[in-house]
């Protein structure tokens, strides 16, 4: 069987437009899928940024409230008790102190840093005050007399205290990552 011109430049025709069409197909889906995969790169390299926006915020939101919870004046009035030593008094201050910290002392993961050394300093700046404070006063002192001796120095150089420059240094690195 042979076919006519007409019938050849049909067969042509259709196979032309079929190729065609297979070839526009997937030229098609090769760009789709490409566009798919570079959303999903996209996706993948902002995500991880995005996804722990919130828990490092939550993060620098938990370390002010350490920061606040073991500053000084905070600590005394919170665990002050009538009736304890000195010696007493002065663990009670330091556990405090070591527990609100080690409480919080996963959150160094999700912030910068420096801001986890400013919350450290804080600590160990507040435990080297008290123990020194204490090493300092006679063996029958009491609790009493202990805070008193802290708050008093506290009052006479404020700058001893460091705990609202480290909220005011956890404060600007959260507004950072807002922006």
């Amino acid at each position: 069987m042979e076919l006519t011109p007409t019938q050849m430049t049909i067969s042509i025709s259709i196979a032309l437009t079929l190729g065609g069409t297979l070839a526009y197909l997937f030229w098609k889906q090769r760009k789709e899928a490409k566009e798919a995969l570079d959303r999903h790169e996209k996706q993948k390299a902002a995500g991880p940024a995005t996804a722990t926006q919130p828990l490092q915020l939550q993060a620098y939101e938990r370390l002010i409230l350490l920061v606040d919870r073991i500053a000084l004046p905070n600590v005394i009035s919170r665990v002050n008790q009538a009736g304890l030593t000195a010696k007493d008094m002065q663990l009670l201050l330091t556990q405090q102190i070591r527990q609100e910290f080690e409480y919080n002392v996963t959150q160094q993961i999700y912030v910068t840093p420096e801001s986890w050394e400013a919350v450290r300093n804080l600590k160990d700046q507040n435990l080297l005050i008290i123990n020194q404070i204490a090493s300092f006063l006679p063996l029958e002192a009491t609790g009493q007399d202990l805070n008193r001796s802290i708050l008093e120095m506290l009052m006479q150089n404020p700058k001893a205290s460091l705990h609202n420059v480290v909220a005011d240094v956890l404060s600007y690195e959260a507004k950072k990552l807002m922006q």
